[in-house]
């Protein structure tokens, strides 16, 4: 029965791919899988916050391009400062949410060994008309995580 039982153990551990750490190349794919998967988690949770809000306004935003783990970070954190405004409560989830987002990718720019820029300082804004900030902060949020999603090559790149 011992026997039996460590031909088992022996044939288990020496499984091909079970033994070995994953290699450099699949730890990158696993990262920027969980970072889209995060990213898709957020506009999700967008959708629900929008459909709590009255009529959206007709409001053009513009987004920074997504270049590399460098700015996407810088970018990210622009938005989680952004979205900690305290008119913004409706919106806590989404700030969790690109917290989170910017923590990974922080982590990940610094694991492949990107320069990142300390996290901005958040700016005070006047929010006389909170609905229209919240379209505004909201529609910002959703363009750059589609046009993240879009450019998801660009999380391997410094």
């Amino acid at each position: 029965m011992h026997i039996l039982q460590a031909l088992l153990c022996v044939s288990l551990v020496a499984a091909p791919g079970w033994s070995s750490p994953p290699t450099k190349g699949e730890l990158i794919k696993r990262t920027v899988k969980t970072i889209i998967n995060i990213a898709e988690i957020t506009l999700e949770h967008i959708k629900k916050v929008r459909t709590k809000l009255p009529v959206a306004p007709q409001i053009e935003v513009s987004t920074p391009s997504i270049d590399g783990l460098t700015s996407i970070t810088h970018d990210l954190a622009l938005l989680d400062n952004e979205l900690q405004s305290p008119f913004t409560e409706l919106l806590s989830q989404i700030q969790a949410d690109v917290s989170s987002l910017e923590g990974r990718v922080r982590s990940f720019a610094e694991t492949m060994d990107c320069p990142i820029q300390a996290k901005p300082q958040g700016q005070t804004r006047d929010n006389s008309f909170p609905d229209s900030h919240h379209h505004e902060t909201l529609m910002k949020v959703k363009l750059y995580l589609d046009n993240l999603i879009l450019h998801k090559d660009k999380l391997k790149v410094c």
